[in-house]
């Protein structure tokens, strides 16, 4: 793990204020002369579009017999429950509709997109939802994600289509494994709150990649579009201080913190800033104030059972380790760490579960490989060393 002398925090899928009070004025936020022109096309007009292979697959004598029970049931049969298209979960993009059905993968906001293209091509009603949970978190290499969470409620029209009777009522979609969806609250939410996630989703993502141009492209269209959206005005300020604008960065965050004060994201950021700014009594006195709203920072324990590991003090690192899998048992990079400290210990047995857990946790193809080499390795190993 890299030594960071930031921490530079967006949101990725992240929740959403409703609000009686028009957007605020965001336009002093955006500094486009700063940045090049972006690489891709920035836009969401064609998100929701069914692409001529989706609408193919809709017409098909394998989707038809799959779908008989018709509607929403029928509908999720046919895409995930018997597994015909082998869908794949994977956190690493953002996709509209139509290249989510075509790479046969995405994160939890791509397939919600997908399944919704294909329930209005059926005549169903597809509405989102954003999930009212303890916020979870993971890192792309120096930049760390809140992640939050959407899934979609089918039900049905008056209408008929491609010879499909709906015969459902309402059915709640989602992409969490069961264990981690059961007791959830969920939180309705328009479809102009799923353009600005996916808008801003596609920010953090290319920050994850340091293209930095397109990163803030994609922020200023939810900032410009989406006003009412502060975690993207978060994320136009990690921006800004990735790139080395730090009053631009400090503007955003402050702004970001205006319309949603109990942000601990943005504090995250902003603290360390004010401190490197030289206003040290502002950072602290924020630093305090975070603190009450969450105890113990992101990664924290996270961070100590790395700088164990670097001073080769395993057992300090597997309790630390131990600590994060508590808080985040799903999280699969903290199985695999304490499956290296169990190792390092001589605990191989304790090493394969770990390795096995975060296998089995991992949400990219890049993990899913990296994991299931080490878990092999280890199930072959007589000694103590990788």
């Amino acid at each position: 793990m890299k030594n960071l002398a930031l921490l530079l925090i967006a949101f990725l899928l992240g929740g959403c204020a409703s609000t009686q009070a028009p957007p605020p004025d965001t336009s002093g936020l955006l500094a486009d002369a700063l940045f090049g022109p972006p690489t891709e096309n920035i836009t969401t007009d064609n998100l929701f579009a069914a692409s001529p292979a989706m609408k193919d697959y809709l017409r098909s004598a394998e989707f038809r017999w799959m779908a008989r029970r018709g509607g929403a049931l029928g509908l999720v049969d046919a895409l995930y429950t018997r597994g015909q298209l082998m869908l794949e979960y994977d956190t690493t993009a953002t996709r509209p509709a139509a290249d989510t059905f075509a790479s046969k993968s995405g994160n939890c906001l791509s397939l919600v997109i997908m399944t919704a293209a294909f329930a209005r091509e059926l005549g169903l009603h597809a509405g989102f939802q954003s999930v009212v949970s303890s916020d979870t978190w993971t890192r792309s290499g120096e930049l760390y994600l809140s992640n939050m969470h959407v899934n979609l409620s089918l039900s049905r029209r008056s209408s008929r289509m491609n010879g499909l009777d709906d015969t459902s009522g309402s059915l709640l979609v989602d992409f969490l494994p069961p264990e981690e969806a059961r007791g959830l609250r969920i939180r309705r939410i328009d479809e102009s709150m799923v353009l600005a996630m996916y808008l801003n989703n596609r920010a953090a993502e290319a920050l994850s990649e340091h293209r930095l141009d397109d990163a803030y492209w994609w922020a200023r269209k939810a900032v410009a579009e989406h006003p009412g959206y502060t975690p993207a005005i978060n994320t136009l300020g990690v921006v800004y201080q990735q790139r080395g604008y730090a009053a631009l960065a400090e503007r955003s965050y402050r702004f970001a913190l205006e319309q949603d004060p109990q942000s601990d994201v943005t504090m995250y950021n902003l603290i360390p800033l004010l401190t490197r700014l030289g206003k040290h009594a502002e950072s602290q006195a924020l630093a305090r104030r975070v603190s009450e709203i969450r105890k113990i920072p992101p990664f924290h324990y996270f961070r100590s059972g790395m700088e164990a590991m670097q001073r080769a003090d395993y057992k300090l690192a597997r309790d630390m380790f131990r600590r994060e899998v508590e808080r985040a048992p799903y999280y699969d990079e903290f199985h695999y760490w304490l499956g290296m400290a169990y190792l390092r210990l001589g605990e191989q047995e304790a090493a394969r579960e770990q390795m096995a857990l975060a296998l089995r946790n991992s949400s990219t193809d890049v993990g899913r490989g990296t994991y299931s080499a080490k878990l092999q390795r280890l199930k072959s190993m007589r000694g103590s060393e990788l």
